[in-house]
């Protein structure tokens, strides 16, 4: 069931309780008021009519010690008499409760009378063939003689006005709650709306469309979960996106990897099944071994490079305090001019960083071959270190063929080279950078490129150092 539904069909079983309820108690209380007022009144009446019986039966002659029987059953008939206007019904019983005298239409019991005594006032509500009374009894005390008066008073009337209450209060509950079920069914529409909205979006997204959203249209609770379920939304968008991106990046990364993996293997087993099936003069089995040799080891590096990536795909990094003394005196051993046909120009400001040492140690020797094989022999590659405010920053300068501007953003990427022919006679696989990548990452750095096609290229990172 839907909520809407639930809502309208609660508020008009409430609503149904409060006007039954309310109706009963006000319909009713109007009833008893009526019939106290009645009460009172026929109470009022029985004392006029005890005091008129006495006074008329003073004026009975004063031969009479005890009154008669015929004397009472002629005042009763004078004070019936008396009454016709007020449709006044009496009937007058003597000391055994014996009738004397009876109205015509007096046709209640005598069980009232029988609990009547001397100095003793009772009533009761009765109801007839003709309607209801008030059936009243009093004893008096006249010339010696106990007597017991009743009259009957028809209040039809205020029990009639009392079904009629109700009947009205039915037809004004029922009209109530046809009116409060449209105007309860149009706010559960409205309170709802935002529900609703919600569900579609839910729909939209689970059948692929992450980028709908559901609108806001109110800025209460309700509004509120509008404005998380957006928030998850764009939250699970941008994650779809990077998986999507990260999926594509794998689909690209197995072919580049295949890619480099076919060409030389290729080579390798051309040149094995050459030296295996001919007899080749000394020359060409030097220069088939040495091919074998030189594409193996390319083999060799890029397995050792893929795995150092591998490897640097950690959370934390064991930072600790390093000279970058250290760090420089490490790479003019490793990059000494007499043993590459290059210049290397080493210069940097005296300080320390923090950092895993290999792992930078790693990405600056990359840096440098990267360099090497971007330019010329006889080229001038420089690294330098300088202290910041905000840390030590590393950057390493060629002379070399420099990067275009739509390539630069490309480089980190495994396998990705932006000249492969040049790269591959140099032994280069696209892996140096991605490896500098991935350290830098969990040293919270990245890679910057400054490069101008043609003038070389500049590319640096900044740890946090002290001074």
């Amino acid at each position: 069931m839907k909520i809407s539904l639930k809502l309208l069909l609660s508020t008009i079983v409430v609503m149904a309780l409060a006007l039954g309820f309310s109706g009963f108690y006000f319909v009713n209380y109007v009833f008893e008021t009526s019939l106290a007022r009645e009460v009172g009144q026929a109470a009022d009446e029985s004392n006029i009519l005890s005091f008129a019986f006495e006074t008329a039966a003073l004026t009975v002659p004063a031969r009479y010690s005890v009154l008669p029987d015929n004397t009472v059953e002629e005042i009763a008939s004078n004070l019936e008499r008396s009454g016709r206007s007020t449709n006044r019904l009496i009937r007058i019983s003597d000391e055994q409760k014996e009738v004397l005298h009876t109205s015509d239409g007096f046709d209640a019991d005598e069980q009232l009378l029988q609990q009547t005594w001397t100095d003793i006032k009772t009533y009761r509500i009765i109801e007839t063939s003709n309607g209801y009374y008030i059936h009243t009894c009093a004893s008096i005390n006249s010339l010696g003689r106990i007597l017991y008066l009743e009259t009957m008073k028809d209040i039809s009337d205020v029990f009639t006005e009392r079904a009629m209450g109700f009947s009205l209060y039915r037809k004004v509950t029922l009209v109530m709650l046809l009116i409060g079920t449209g105007i309860m069914h149009l706010i559960a529409s409205l309170l709802t709306k935002p529900i609703r909205l919600l569900t579609r979006a839910t729909r939209r997204m689970a059948e692929g469309d992450y980028a709908y959203r559901a609108r806001q249209v109110s800025n209460d609770e309700l509004g509120q979960l509008t404005r998380d379920f957006n928030h998850m939304a764009n939250a699970l968008e941008e994650n779809i996106e990077k998986l999507e991106e990260e999926n594509e990046a794998k689909e690209e990364f197995m072919g580049a990897f295949a890619h480099e993996l076919k060409t030389p293997l290729t080579a390798i087993i051309g040149y094995a099944d050459m030296l295996r099936t001919h007899k080749l003069d000394e020359e060409k089995s030097f220069l088939s071994a040495n091919y074998i040799y030189t594409e193996g080891k390319r083999l060799e590096a890029m397995s050792f490079r893929l795995l150092d990536i591998i490897v640097a795909k950690k959370d934390e990094a064991e930072l600790s305090q390093i000279a970058v003394a250290e760090i420089f005196e490490y790479l003019r051993e490793m990059f000494a001019e007499e043993k590459r046909d290059m210049k290397f120009v080493f210069r940097y400001d005296d300080g320390t960083v923090w950092a895993e040492v290999n792992l930078i140690k790693t990405v600056l020797v990359n840096l440098i071959d990267n360099a090497c094989k971007a330019s010329e022999a006889g080229s001038t590659v420089t690294v330098r270190g300088r202290k910041l405010d905000a840390g030590y920053r590393f950057e390493v300068e060629d002379e070399g063929i420099g990067i275009p501007v739509e390539e630069q953003r490309k480089i980190t990427k495994a396998f990705y080279m932006v000249d492969k022919s040049r790269s591959r006679s140099k032994n280069g696989a696209g892996l140096g950078l991605a490896l500098c990548e991935e350290i830098l990452k969990i040293h919270h750095s990245e890679l910057t490129i400054q490069s101008e096609q043609g003038k070389g290229s500049c590319i640096g990172f900044t740890l946090e150092g002290n001074t």
